[in-house]
C-alpha cells in the first residue's frame, strides 16, 4: 500500500491543476475536424459524375469496357448534328429507309422500306424515343452505309480521345465487340451539350409523328422529376441492363451523369439522380468571364488603328466545392502589344484562373475586331506622332 501512494499523490496533484485551469486547457485542445462529406454510393456497376467542363467530381469503375444499349446514340446523335452544322445534312432533307433500317427490330418508329421522312423528324425519334431503325436511316443517308458510319463513329472516338469505345452498329444493339465506358460516355455527352440544336432536340418530352399518327413519349423522365434535367439519353437491354447518360443546369453548374448496367426498370434514372444531388449539394459553379466580353486592350504597332480589344474566346466557369471560393486570383497574360495585321478572332493572349497560386482555369483571348496594315506614310505619321509624345 505504501508503494501506491506516490502514485496517488501525483494524480491527485494533476487533477488539481485540471480543475483550477480547466477553460485554458479547453481553449488549448485542437479544434474537432469537420465532418468528411458523406460516401456516395451507388448501384450501378459503372458510374460517373462530370462537370460541362470536363472535371471527374465523382467515379466508380469509370473505365470498365460495358455493353451501352441505346446510350450509344449519344454519338449517333452528335454526328448527326455536326452533319447539319457543317451543311452536309439539311433538316428539310429526306430520309429514306433501307431494307438494313427496317429489319432493326427494339425500340423504333415502323419504318416501312422506301418510306420517307424529314432528317428533323428521324432526328428526333432518336433523341426522343432511340428509335433503331431511325438511328440507321440516317447514318446511312449521311455516310452511304452503316459500316461507313460506324467508322466515323470511331474515328470520333478516337479525336476526343476515348480510350474505352468502339462502335459495331450505330444504335447500340447487342453485338460482339461493342462497348463504351462510364468515363468515355460522360466525354461524348460533354461535347454534346455544347451544341443547340443537340439539347433541343434531347429536351423534347412528347412529339407527333406521321401527321399526329404516332405519339413519341421521351424515355427519359428526368425531363418531367428532376429540376434542370434537358437531356441525355436512356438505354436498356438483357446484356446491358439499365444504362443512362443524363445531364442536368441549375444556377450555372452543368453536371452530367452516367450509369451503367443497374439492375432493375428505372433504377437507372434514381441512381442518375442520386449523382447529381450529391453534386449539386456539394459543388458551386463560380462565373469568371462571359463568351465575348472585353477582358484587355493591347497597343498595336503599324497598324490602322493603335489598339484592339480582346475578348474571351469562350464562357468560362469554375465548378468548386462549396465554401472553397476564396483565394481566387486573375491574371491576363500577353506579349505586351501586336503588330499589324491581326486578324479578327486572333489569338492573342490567355486569361488564367489561379487559386492559392495554382491555376485551375484559363480562357483564350481573342482580337475582337481585325486590324490591316497601315500604309508607308501612316506608319512614318505614327512615328513622329509617338516622338512629339515622348519629348513632352
Amino acid at each position: 500500500m505504501r508503494r501506491q501512494r506516490p502514485v496517488a499523490l501525483l494524480l491527485l496533484t494533476l487533477f488539481t491543476i485540471a480543475a483550477l485551469l480547466g477553460p485554458g486547457l479547453a481553449a488549448a485542445a485542437p479544434a474537432p475536424k469537420a465532418p468528411a462529406r458523406a460516401p456516395l454510393e451507388t448501384t450501378a456497376v459503372s458510374a460517373v459524375l462530370m462537370d460541362g467542363n470536363g472535371n471527374i467530381l465523382y467515379e466508380k469503375d469509370p473505365h470498365k469496357q460495358l455493353p451501352p444499349a441505346s446510350v450509344t446514340k449519344v454519338m449517333t446523335l452528335l454526328l448527326g448534328i455536326e452533319a447539319v452544322e457543317e451543311g452536309r445534312l439539311k433538316l428539310s432533307d429526306p430520309v429514306y429507309t433501307s431494307e438494313n433500317a427496317w429489319r432493326q427490330g427494339g425500340s423504333q418508329i415502323w419504318l416501312e422500306p422506301g418510306e420517307a421522312m424529314t432528317a428533323q423528324e428521324i432526328l428526333t425519334a432518336v433523341a426522343v424515343v432511340s428509335a433503331n431503325d431511325a438511328a440507321v436511316a440516317l447514318m446511312e443517308h449521311i455516310y452511304g452505309s452503316e459500316a461507313a458510319a460506324v467508322d466515323a463513329m470511331n474515328k470520333r472516338a478516337e479525336q476526343l480521345g476515348l480510350q474505352n469505345t468502339r462502335f459495331v452498329n450505330v444504335n447500340g444493339l447487342p453485338a460482339v465487340g461493342h462497348y463504351m465506358s462510364a468515363h468515355d460516355t460522360a466525354v461524348i455527352a460533354a461535347e454534346a451539350v455544347k451544341h443547340p440544336l443537340y439539347m433541343e432536340l434531347c429536351g423534347i418530352k412528347e412529339h407527333w409523328l406521321r401527321d399526329g399518327k404516332n405519339w413519341l413519349v421521351n424515355t427519359n423522365k428526368l425531363l418531367w422529376w428532376y429540376k434542370g434535367g434537358d437531356g441525355l439519353k436512356t438505354g436498356w437491354t438483357e446484356e446491358a441492363k439499365y444504362c443512362f447518360v443524363g445531364t442536368a443546369k441549375r444556377d450555372n453548374l452543368r453536371l452530367i451523369a452516367v450509369v451503367f448496367a443497374t439492375p432493375e426498370p428505372r433504377s437507372h434514372l434514381r441512381e442518375s439522380m442520386k449523382l447529381m444531388d450529391w453534386g449539386f449539394a456539394n459543388y458551386a459553379a463560380i462565373p469568371v468571364v462571359d463568351k465575348g466580353a472585353v477582358v484587355e486592350r493591347l497597343r498595336v504597332t503599324k497598324g490602322t488603328a493603335r489598339e484592339v480589344d480582346l475578348v474571351a474566346g469562350d464562357d468560362l466557369t469554375l465548378t468548386m466545392t462549396k465554401g472553397q471560393q476564396k483565394n481566387i486570383q486573375k491574371k491576363v497574360l500577353t506579349d505586351g502589344f501586336l503588330k499589324a495585321p491581326v486578324a479578327a478572332g486572333q489569338k492573342c493572349g490567355e486569361l488564367i484562373v489561379l487559386k492559392d497560386g495554382q491555376e485551375i482555369g484559363k480562357v483564350d483571348l481573342l482580337a475582337e475586331k481585325g486590324v490591316e496594315r497601315a500604309g508607308f506614310f501612316r506608319i512614318i505619321h505614327d512615328m513622329l506622332g509617338n516622338l512629339f509624345s515622348l519629348a513632352k
